[in-house]
């Protein structure tokens, strides 16, 4: 059953906030015609709909802008609603959901505002085509009683051309190469794949048709170290040529090496977008959460964020991270409007160390 996907009928709107340099892999000079971005989110809000009338705000007015070239990362607790972010882009929500907005897909093909078009069109030109994806649970992406080879096969010849034979066979050994996916297991079938080799498949069939967006939702769960610096410094070549990468992830230190951008999810909003260097170097995230994500680490202050997020279907009126922050003061119980990329009412100054103490 499709999910109801209600367009935004507003006017187009104004650009997103943007913070820092040119992406990597383009030498635009200050002043020079850009392209348009690759996927531009404005006032992204999905709700779903529950027993007795409730609704659950998954996401809600998520703004950005991807551009050509570009790796955006989004981070945030479990259940803030990354992936479902993902899904909606995909048009992959179940049925009680509703998705509003609006989703500007651009690539070589055209434009398509994904929110709105029609699942036949989804299936058949966008997904995998125009939008890869690396999905967050691979081994139920997989298709069971195939091998990974013939799977990887299909997905070539369908995808690039290439249609059979040793040509085919080789290329899918190439795709298979590209996630350090080990040649000796493509004849296996997914059950027989731990994990990690399972991350890999998925991984190495969203990278085989070099799509112009690719979505990868957490690529390097189950992967050790080596495999998870494999992995990034691969999806980082994929943004070669003007692809673009939205990659979410709790993995900062993969985030840390991949990301242009970072964008900051709480509570189904996005309460900071920064550049990349910015935010994990000098002078550091600037929303309270954000710099509490990073004070976490173990290789930084090694302190837990207090508290608990709140429930999605019974979120605070005002700032919905207030009861967990130590900057809170009464204006916090109105919701805070995004301004300079930070969406706080006592965003931490961009040249200094937060102060403790806070009045209201």
């Amino acid at each position: 059953m499709t999910a109801h996907r209600t367009p935004d009928p507003s006017p187009a709107p104004n650009p997103a906030p943007t913070t820092g340099t040119h992406p990597a892999g383009t030498d635009e000079e200050p002043g020079a015609a850009t392209a348009p971005p690759r996927l531009a989110v404005r006032g992204l809000t999905v709700r779903f709909r529950m027993p007795g009338g409730r609704s659950v705000a998954a996401v809600t007015d998520a703004d950005f802008d991807l551009a050509p070239g570009e790796c955006l990362v989004l981070v945030g607790e479990s259940g803030c609603g990354k992936s479902v972010l993902a899904s909606a882009l995909l048009g992959l929500l179940p049925g009680n959901a509703e998705a509003t907005g609006t989703a500007l897909l651009t690539d070589a093909h055209g434009a398509t505002e994904l929110l709105a078009a029609p699942e036949t069109e989804l299936a058949r030109s966008v997904r995998g085509r125009r939008i890869g994806l690396i999905p967050q649970s691979p081994a139920a992406h997989l298709t069971p009683v195939r091998t990974v080879r013939s799977q990887l096969e299909e997905t070539v010849r369908e995808l690039t051309g290439v249609r059979r034979g040793a040509g085919l066979r080789a290329a899918a050994e190439r795709a298979a190469a590209r996630a350090a996916f080990p040649t000796g297991h493509l004849d296996r079938h997914p059950h027989q794949l731990s994990g990690g080799l399972a991350q890999r498949a998925a991984t190495a069939l969203a990278l085989a048709g070099d799509a112009p967006l690719l979505l990868a939702d957490e690529p390097t769960t189950g992967l050790d170290r080596d495999l998870v610096d494999r992995t990034v410094d691969e999806l980082r070549r994929h943004t070669e040529a003007g692809r673009a990468l939205l990659m979410i992830t709790h993995d900062l230190a993969a985030a840390e090496r991949i990301a242009d951008r970072v964008a900051v999810m709480y509570a189904g909003r996005i309460v900071e977008l920064a550049d990349a260097r910015r935010f994990f170097g000098t002078p550091g995230p600037r929303h309270p959460y954000a710099r509490g994500l990073l004070d976490a680490l173990p290789g930084r202050a090694f302190t837990p964020i207090p508290g608990m997020p709140p429930e999605l279907g019974d979120l605070p009126a005002g700032c919905a991270f207030a009861a967990r922050c130590d900057r809170a003061t009464t204006t916090c119980a109105t919701l805070p409007a995004p301004r300079d990329g930070v969406a706080c009412h006592h965003p931490v100054p961009p040249e200094r160390e937060p102060d403790r103490a806070r009045t209201a």
